[in-house]
Parts: structure tokens; C-alpha cells; sequence
């Protein structure tokens, strides 16, 4: 499993079957939000009073230094850094909107994208007509 860092202070998000981050919704209301730690599994889970809508965007903060982790440029999608099992570091991008399937993992020149919405943002990688790699 890889581990996942906050670009910023470079903490680790993940504990057990989770990435932890700290999020606020545009109303102002805050919560946790977990994420499954295999890519492109877009399971997720919060307090049930934390109710996101679909569509709704969330801001993804580090829990410990409370940085915001959205990517430049690309506003709708988060940034973490994460580390293999290889010792290989890479970037990974993943949307900030509830129901919104599309992640990518950046090492150097290489992306690698997952999900049904992932063309989305295929501008943002400059990545002309992609396909679904995973």
C-alpha cells in the first residue's frame, strides 16, 4: 500500500484502511473525510451529520498542518504526494466534487488516470484525447 503525505508539511494521511484530511464545505460547515487508500477506488466516508450533495465541492486541508491541498490551476482537484512500497515518490490528483470519479498519479512525465469522469481534467495534464487507463 502507499503511503500519503501532505505536500506541504509532509506529514502522513494515512492510518489503517484510510487517508485522513480535514474538510470544509462552502457553507462553512467542517468534518473529516476518509478516503480508501487504493487508487481509484473512490469509496469515502464522514460523520453522518457532514453530509456532502452530490456535486457539492469540498476544500481538503492536511489534518495536521491545516494546508489547503488544491492543486494550482485545476481548482476542482486536490494534490497529495504519495510514496510506493518501492520507495517511489509521485503526485496524486483527485476531484473535489461529491460524485465526481477522477484521479490521476503523476510521476515526472507520466500520468495515469482513473475513473469514469477523469476526462475532465484531461487540459490540466495536457493530455489531448485520453482513454481510461485503469
Amino acid at each position: 500500500m502507499n503511503d500519503y503525505k501532505c505536500p506541504q508539511c509532509k506529514a502522513y494521511l494515512n492510518v489503517s484502511n484510510n487517508v485522513i484530511f480535514a474538510a470544509e464545505k462552502d457553507d462553512g460547515t467542517k468534518g473529516l473525510i476518509l478516503l480508501h487508500p487504493e487508487i481509484g477506488n473512490f469509496e469515502s466516508d464522514q460523520h453522518e451529520k457532514f453530509v456532502i450533495g452530490e456535486g457539492e465541492k469540498v476544500e481538503f486541508k492536511c489534518p495536521a498542518c491545516n494546508a489547503n491541498l488544491k492543486a494550482p490551476k485545476a481548482r476542482n482537484l486536490a494534490k497529495i504526494e504519495a510514496v510506493s512500497e518501492d520507495n517511489k515518490v509521485f503526485e496524486v490528483y483527485f476531484s473535489r466534487i461529491k460524485g465526481e470519479k477522477s484521479t490521476y498519479t503523476l510521476e515526472g512525465e507520466s500520468v495515469e488516470i482513473y475513473g469514469e469522469h477523469s476526462e475532465n481534467y484531461k487540459d490540466y495534464f495536457e493530455l489531448g484525447n485520453i482513454g481510461l487507463m485503469k
